[in-house]
């Protein structure tokens, strides 16, 4: 047992000492190899110190170079501003010494120029003094104060200047006249020029032809029951007499005028003619008419281009078929006056479709459906108001025969347009007598006034030319004689269009050479 103990420890002590000596093998491999790398690693540092180092002395040349040159150039910039100064120094030092030698003439000059005032002063002295002499030495030559004479000068000058400034004023009002007048000759032949119109005249009856005579005693019935009845139904007169195969319709309505004259070939065509037929027949008649109204209307404002019309005044406008005016159509008129109104506006550079607009409707007061006592441009203006017009076609509609004043440019248009189509030959046609006695009226309203020697209606009425006595009758007086009857012939005739009033004044000086 013991032995075993022992072998036990001897070889426990072998593998300690193994161990022991192991480690210090191993210890010494490590130090070896640690020696190594520490020397290995010195040389590499050594290396990359000597490498560090001389990257840092190329860095440092560098940057020596680069700020050398910096410096140079710095020294370069203030060495050519030190030069720039010093000339800036030299100019100023000129100016100063520029402007010395300039307040010395300054100086030299402002003392003259007390001497000079001084002088003036003394002089302006001498002057009044002299002045005041000669007022006292005039007032007692005239025997007039000062402040009488100084105020029969200024009256004169005023005269003076009064008369020539009215010179100048009528000099200018005439030219300006002139030129305007050719110009305005240019629009108004340019624009009648560029628009054809058919001539038509309305009458204010209607005659309806029939196959026979022996239909009369049918369409008057027995006792004139069935003509009765046609015209309470109609409103129109019904004239059955001797003219051979013709009854005659007669009505200063022309939109009755036509219904009758529709029902009437109507009820001649069917043959069958009593009370009863004849209401049903016109009161048809009557539907017809409405929807030919409201087509023409609707046709007319789509010729013209005009568009947003309320549907009442397309209706009106469709009423003005079956209306005249001193027996030209009212559509005829209108349209006429619109595509007046249109090219007058183009030529004037204003709008055209305002102006078309304003010369279709602008009278539309002669066909209401009642009949107010207003003047009709007035009722028209209303009735454009009433249904959204716009307000200068609203203007232009009750300014176009001088109701109310006049806005815009598009009123005296309207009104120039409407004289036009009125005015042209064969547009209108009035009674021979009511004619001539409007001639007369217009010679009767001249020859009535003081100094007047003879006047003359021209131009069927269009023009009134006065001749005057020059002995009584002065210039300015002439032209208040021509105003004076143009306002009294506007209040107390009616007529289409305008007239125009010249006044003639001469001097006749005459001598026989014996």
């Amino acid at each position: 047992m013991n032995d075993v103990y022992k072998i036990v420890i001897l070889f426990s002590l072998g593998l300690i000492i193994g161990a022991v000596v192991m480690f210090v093998l191993l210890q010494t491999i490590y130090k070896n190899k640690t020696y190594k790398i520490l020397k290995d690693a010195r040389k590499a540092g050594e290396r990359i110190k000597t490498d560090k180092l001389l990257q840092a002395k190329e860095k440092f040349l560098e940057l020596k170079t680069a700020h050398e040159k910096m410096i140079q150039t710095k020294n370069n910039e203030l060495e050519q501003r030190s030069i720039q100064t010093i000339s800036k120094e030299q100019k100023l030092i000129k100016k100063i010494d520029n402007f010395k030698r300039d307040q010395k003439t300054l100086n030299n000059e402002k003392n003259n120029l007390n001497q000079f005032q001084a002088t003036l002063n003394r002089k302006e002295k001498e002057l009044d003094q002299s002045h005041q002499k000669q007022i006292v030495l005039l007032e007692n030559i005239s025997s007039m104060s000062r402040e009488e004479a100084k105020k029969g000068l200024i009256e004169s000058l005023k005269a003076e200047a009064q008369t020539e400034s009215m010179s100048y004023i009528q000099k200018s009002i005439e030219e300006a006249k002139l030129t305007a007048r050719e110009e305005a000759k240019k629009i108004v032949i340019q624009s009648i020029q560029r628009v054809a119109t058919e001539e038509s005249i309305d009458n204010s009856v209607s005659i309806v032809n029939i196959e026979s005579d022996d239909l009369k005693g049918r369409i008057i019935g027995k006792e004139g029951r069935n003509i009765r009845s046609l015209e309470a139904a109609t409103g129109v007169e019904f004239v059955v007499d001797d003219t051979p195969e013709a009854i005659i319709l007669s009505c200063f309505d022309p939109v009755r005028r036509e219904i009758a004259k529709i029902a009437l070939q109507k009820l001649v065509q069917d043959g069958r003619i009593h009370p009863t037929r004849v209401e049903e027949v016109v009161k048809k008649t009557k539907k017809e008419i409405n929807q030919e109204i409201l087509s023409v209307g609707k046709k007319t404002v789509i010729d013209l281009g005009i568009h947003g019309l309320h549907p009442e005044l397309i209706r009106m406008v469709g009423r003005m078929k079956y209306r005249s005016s001193y027996g030209q159509n009212l559509l005829q008129h209108s349209r006429e006056v619109a595509n007046l109104c249109s090219i007058m506006a183009s030529e004037l550079g204003l709008n055209i479709k305002l102006a078309k607009r304003a010369g279709l409707l602008h009278d539309i007061g002669k066909v209401p459906d009642d009949s107010p006592e207003i003047p009709h441009a007035i009722l028209g203006m209303k009735l454009a108001e009433k249904y959204g017009e716009n307000k200068d076609v609203c203007n232009a509609i009750g300014a176009h025969h001088d109701e109310i004043e006049m806005n815009n440019l598009i009123s005296p248009i309207i009104q120039v347009c409407d004289a036009v189509s009125g005015a042209r030959p064969g547009a209108r046609r009035e009674v021979v007598e009511s004619y001539l006695k409007r001639l007369r009226e217009l010679e009767e309203i001249a020859m009535s006034k003081e100094g007047v020697l003879k006047a003359y209606a021209l131009q069927a009425g269009r023009e009134l030319r006065v001749v005057v006595a020059s002995e009584k009758i002065s210039d300015k007086q002439a032209k208040s004689l021509s105003y004076n009857l143009s306002k009294e012939i506007q209040n107390k005739m009616t007529y289409p269009g305008q007239i125009k009033i010249t006044v003639i004044r001469e001097t006749r000086s005459v001598h026989i050479a014996k």
